[in-house]
Parts: C-alpha cells; structure tokens; sequence
C-alpha cells in the first residue's frame, strides 16, 4: 500500500489497468475476459460516511443478510439521503436491535457517527490523503480494522493499489488463479501480487469472482 496519494481511477484508467493485468499475467487475464468491465467505479455512488456504515454491518454476515439489514438502517433514517450522523444518532438503539444490528454493531455505529459529526474523522479531508493516512484515520473508529480501511479505499475511493491479504476471498482466489494445495501465506500473495502493481485493486476485484 502506497505513502504517496493517488487520486480515484477514471473509467479510462480503470480500463487502461484491466489492459495493462491481461498482458502482464496471462492467467489473470482469462479471468478479467470472462468477467468483463471492473465495476469498482460503481461503488462511488454511496457517500463515504455511508461506506463505512456499511462496512460495519457487513461485518461476520454473508449473502443477503447485510443488503437486508442495511435497507432497514437505511429507512429508520428516512432514506438513503437521509444517511447523516445526525440522523443516525438520533435513531432509537432498540429500533436498530430490532432491525438486525447487533449490540457492538450499535455501538460502532454511533462511534463513527460522533467522530464524523465532531470532526474527530473528516471523511472528506481523506480523499486527499495518502493510503496508510486513511487506514489509520479508519481504524481509529470502534469496530473498523484494516481491513475495513481498505474496502473504503477500494470501493469509495477507488484507489488503485491496495491488496487486502486478510480477505477470505482474496486468499482463495490467488489460491485457485495460482492452482495451489494450500491457502497462501500473506506473503506469497504479496510476492505474486508483485507483477499486479500497480493496479493491484483492479487485480483483486477480479478475484473476488473467480468462483462465480
């Protein structure tokens, strides 16, 4: 991950990086035919306070569950515009419980809510910082790691180089495009991560659907 900033991919330059993967690693590239355009760019649409709402709710759950909880979230606040921390601050604990979230979830929740209304986490003050800056902006809020740092640099800011090595998917992934017995080591993946930079999210967003 780099120290230095970069701005958000265009769809030109997402382009651009799905080119450059096809002929740096012809294994990588049968995959990136068979799937088509990255649609890392589409997760832009959510603002960022929005994101790592949910990134907290997609914790520990998988299929349906977190798209089920989130829309419940989503009306308590009156809407998808109405996401705010305000809002969600405002939101009743035992109306959220009801909706699904969990007590820690709850109280992740209003922790990334009152730092972002106080101005403890200036969301949009991250843009413009470095990836390691934003990680650790990130995961100063309860409940969001690492890797919860880096799903908002993949999918909100669309930052092209970050690799999350902690991710079941991506383990698996590297595990199937390499034909290895066994799940890698952080750093094998690393070292065949190598020839994706530096385009190493586009890389990753492709290996998330090597099974589907």
């Amino acid at each position: 991950m780099s120290s230095t900033v970069h701005a958000a991919l265009t769809e030109a330059q997402f382009e651009r990086a799905r080119r450059h993967l096809m002929r740096r690693d012809p294994r990588l590239g049968t995959l990136i035919k068979k799937v088509g355009r990255c649609r890392l760019p589409d997760s832009r649409a959510d603002s960022p306070f929005a994101s790592l709402v949910r990134a907290i709710l997609s914790q520990q759950l998988a299929g349906k569950a977190p798209d089920t909880i989130e829309g419940r979230v989503v009306a308590l606040v009156g809407g998808r515009d109405g996401l705010s921390p305000a809002a969600l601050l405002a939101v009743d604990p035992t109306a959220l419980r009801a909706a699904g979230v969990s007590r820690p979830k709850i109280s992740y929740l209003r922790d990334l809510a009152e730092r972002v209304q106080d101005g403890r986490l200036d969301l949009d003050h991250l843009e413009h910082q470095s990836d390691e800056v934003v990680v650790t902006a990130i995961t100063e809020v309860k409940g969001l790691g690492r890797w919860s740092a880096e799903m908002f640099l993949m999918f909100r800011l669309n930052r092209p180089d970050v690799f999350p090595v902690a991710d079941l998917g991506i383990v698996k992934g590297v595990q199937k495009l390499l034909g290895m017995k066994r799940r890698p080591k952080p750093r094998t993946m690393l070292r065949a991560a190598e020839v994706w930079r530096p385009y190493r999210s586009v890389a990753a967003w492709y290996l998330w659907r090597i099974h589907e």
